[in-house]
């Protein structure tokens, strides 16, 4: 009768493949092993890693510090009002904050270039009929318009004291 041919593994070393693997390292990632040697020194030189030693030294005090000043109630509201205009920017479009922060310089350059000119009525009345001014006068009063009407949701909507 056929005899089964002995299987025999030998038991694995997972210390001994470490060990070898080490060994090879240097010769296998050398230039990567001198950029993390460079960025070290670097970190060194700069004083980063002191900070870093600071701050796990006293990690412990730093998060005290940092938990009770988040567990006041001005720091709730903040977050809160942070988290809500997250909310309002995302539902902006970036070209309509583009056309606001491009208008802030020019206005105030035409304001400051007619500095010396006096002010007169009629002049406002001619530049408020403009169709730029009417335009912006538009979007001046929705904003008013849907600023009063949450105001009014507001006072329907809370507590009375």
């Amino acid at each position: 009768m056929a005899q089964p041919i002995p299987l025999e593994i030998p038991p694995r070393n997972p210390r001994a493949e470490l060990r070898s693997r080490l060994e090879q390292a240097p010769e296998q990632h050398a230039e990567a092993v001198l950029a993390a040697y460079e960025v070290l020194q670097e970190l060194h030189s700069h004083g980063v890693l002191e900070i870093m030693r600071g701050a796990l030294a006293a990690s412990d005090e730093i998060l005290e510090k940092v938990v009770d000043g988040a567990k006041t109630p001005e720091a709730i509201r903040a977050i809160r009002n942070l988290l809500f205009w997250r909310q309002i920017l995302a539902s902006i479009e970036p070209e309509w904050f583009k056309g606001i922060f491009q208008a802030i310089p020019e206005g105030i350059a035409q304001a400051t270039a007619e500095r010396d000119q006096p002010v007169s009525f009629f002049r406002l009345l001619r530049r408020l009929t403009n169709k730029d001014s009417l335009r912006g006068l538009a979007a001046a009063l929705d904003f008013l318009q849907a600023f009063g009407r949450h105001l009014h949701s507001l006072e329907t909507h809370s507590p009375q004291n």
